[in-house]
């Protein structure tokens, strides 16, 4: 009796030691997605009137600019690549004409609310302006921001709350969408939708996925009113499969999440 007493008290360690390790690295990779860095936002652009600056785009090549937050950016995966370099790979061995990147504006934390106005900025305008493929990756920081309290003891959002935030976040991303499409009808919108992370937590797991897929169905409507716009699905990716395609952090894909995403993004462009 005591020794089995003793081996469910190492089995309980054990088990809360893995539980607080989820946690933490909710955590951390919250802290890096609701705060961005205090660095450069992008890459640099020409100086100058830029909203003069005629546009490099050509039909002899694809030129690709992304925009958005932390998954944009390609945070979580370890070789920096993120589901932006690996969809240009991608695009290079299925298609005949040269692929490049024009630039990378994803920045850690951002939301629907704060790109808005980025997209009023001559040099984000320049950079979409030269672009014929533009990747869009946003909502996910407007969604979880409740899910902070995961480490705080305090309640977790619920159903009802997550989905009224997918109800404001949603009329930012119609904007978003409009005004992407106004600075350069001619692009290929790529829009990459929204997967739950947190299918570990029993208590995110439902409502989670519940607001995810109402999300995903918005963002749907909002981006298939264009011709040339498409909306990449990830949430089936993940279902399942969180210890296998996320991050160390919980919330971000590694390497192998961002490939599956990238495949998918290389499929849909013409």
């Amino acid at each position: 009796m005591k020794s089995s007493s003793a081996l469910w008290r190492t089995i309980a360690g054990l088990s809360t030691a893995a539980t607080l390790l989820l946690l933490v690295g909710f955590v951390y990779a919250l802290k890096d997605v609701m705060a961005p860095g205090s660095g450069a936002l992008w890459n640099p652009v020409p100086s100058g009137d830029l909203s003069k600056a005629a546009p490099k785009t050509s039909s002899k090549q694809i030129n690709v600019a992304t925009l958005g937050d932390s998954l944009a950016k390609g945070t979580g995966d370890d070789t920096g690549q993120g589901f932006v370099r690996r969809t240009i790979a991608e695009l290079q061995k299925n298609q005949k004409l040269p692929v490049n990147l024009v630039n990378n504006l994803g920045v850690n934390g951002m939301t629907t609310k704060g790109l808005l106005p980025t997209l009023d900025e001559p040099g984000v305008q320049y950079v979409l302006r030269n672009a014929n493929v533009i990747l869009l990756s946003i909502g996910g920081n407007d969604l979880f921001q409740g899910a902070q309290n995961v480490s705080s003891g305090k309640p977790l959002p619920t159903y009802k709350e997550l989905s009224a935030e997918v109800d404001k976040a949603s009329i930012r991303l119609k904007r978003i969408v409009d005004a992407i499409h106004q600075i350069n009808p001619a692009a290929q919108l790529v829009y990459v939708g929204l997967y739950n992370p947190f299918n570990d937590l029993r208590e995110m797991r439902v409502p989670g996925n519940q607001a995810v897929t109402e999300w995903n169905l918005k963002a749907s409507e909002i981006v298939n009113a264009y011709e040339n716009a498409r909306v990449v699905s990830t949430f089936d990716l993940f279902v399942g499969n969180t210890q296998k395609y996320l991050s160390d952090d919980h919330f971000h894909p590694n390497g192998d999440g961002y490939q599956h995403i990238a495949e998918r993004i290389a499929q849909g462009i013409e």
